[in-house]
């Protein structure tokens, strides 16, 4: 298929995602938002965004052999005025998961773990505390469908409370349905699975992410937390109608645009894995994944139509944001379809 016809199916497929989102989800001035021209460039892009309700945006594109286009606008902290720009960090969220399900790929390849063996199995200590740890596998967890609570979602919990160990938070819970019965997405999964990989290495598990996937990519700006960061680099992260800065709280990996880019691509082509590990990935999780904290929204996708990889980075949630940097998204993904 040549570059044309994929840049077509590319913008149409974009083009009914995004109207059915603007025109049933979104408040009519998105609408209006996104039926205006493409922009020429992602800086145009950028710009447009923080003109409206986001305070500060990232962009990383990278297409084929091509050097990585990368851009930035608003503000990095919006107190010290000081502006965003593109090799700032960023609190990555749930785009860690990514990461997690690498490395469970990577330790059934070798051997150590097994997706078909318990929860009950590998971590005895929760069976009285997790309902149906005995029939929930590791591969249940990976795909969120082991039915067991997230522990966001319980009555009660803050986002700016923290947590010793998140996972009390849903012990001794009824679940949400019996294993493999459904899907519900779960941070209590990757909780867990980070345990299982602890014990199962006799070390923790970061060290292995850190050794296996992150040194051979030469992702020096990669961390397991804000503590291991030097924080001037962090972005500031924002909530509508607060003036509070939310970087401080400790809220997962932390990384540079480019290096999440550099790891999605590597990903989607199995340069870390091996054939049949490549296999094994490939029916146990996704290839693209959002992140949302508190003050932090990041979507990171890789769009084979065009072999590019989009991330995008926003320090700013609330009212309707997510929906304003999905179009934004959308726009930044026109510009790239149509560079020659």
């Amino acid at each position: 298929m040549d570059k044309k016809r994929k840049t077509l199916i590319a913008r149409l497929v974009a083009l009914v995602v995004t109207l059915i989102s603007v025109y049933v989800f979104s408040p009519w001035q998105y609408g209006l938002y996104y039926l205006t021209s493409t922009p020429n460039s992602l800086q145009e892009v950028a710009d447009e965004a923080t003109n409206k309700e986001l305070e500060g945006i990232i962009f990383y594109a990278q297409t084929g052999e091509n050097s990585p286009q990368l851009v930035a606008s608003g503000w990095h902290n919006r107190k010290d005025k000081v502006a965003a720009y593109p090799e700032a960090l960023f609190k990555i969220a749930s785009i860690e998961k990514l990461y997690v399900a690498a490395a469970i790929t990577k330790l059934v390849g070798e051997g150590k773990l097994d997706l078909s063996k318990s929860l009950a199995f590998y971590l005895p200590e929760v069976t009285n505390r997790i309902e149906h740890s005995d029939s929930i596998t590791l591969a249940m967890m990976v795909k969120h469908r082991s039915g067991i609570p997230n522990w966001t979602d319980v009555e009660g919990f803050s986002w700016t409370e923290k947590y010793p160990e998140p996972l009390e938070l849903i012990f001794d819970t009824p679940a949400d349905f019996l294993p493999n019965e459904s899907y519900s997405y779960s941070n209590s999964n990757y909780s867990l699975l980070k345990k299982t990989m602890d014990k199962v290495l006799g070390y923790p598990s970061w060290q292995y992410i850190e050794e296996m996937l992150l040194t051979p990519l030469q992702l020096n700006n990669t961390y397991q937390s804000i503590n291991e960061v030097q924080m001037s680099r962090l972005m500031s992260g924002y909530y509508i109608g607060y003036e509070d800065d939310f970087k401080g709280l400790e809220q997962g990996y932390v990384a540079t645009a480019q290096d999440v880019g550099i790891f999605l691509k590597a990903l989607n082509q199995g340069t870390f894995f091996s054939e049949s590990e490549q296999q094994i990935y490939r029916e146990l999780y996704e290839y693209g994944h959002t992140g949302w904290v508190l003050g932090y929204y990041s979507i990171a996708r890789y769009h084979p139509e065009l072999d590019t990889v989009l991330i995008q980075f926003v320090n700013t949630n609330g009212a309707d944001t997510i929906l304003l940097s999905d179009i934004v998204y959308g726009r930044a993904l026109d510009v790239i379809a149509s560079q020659p």
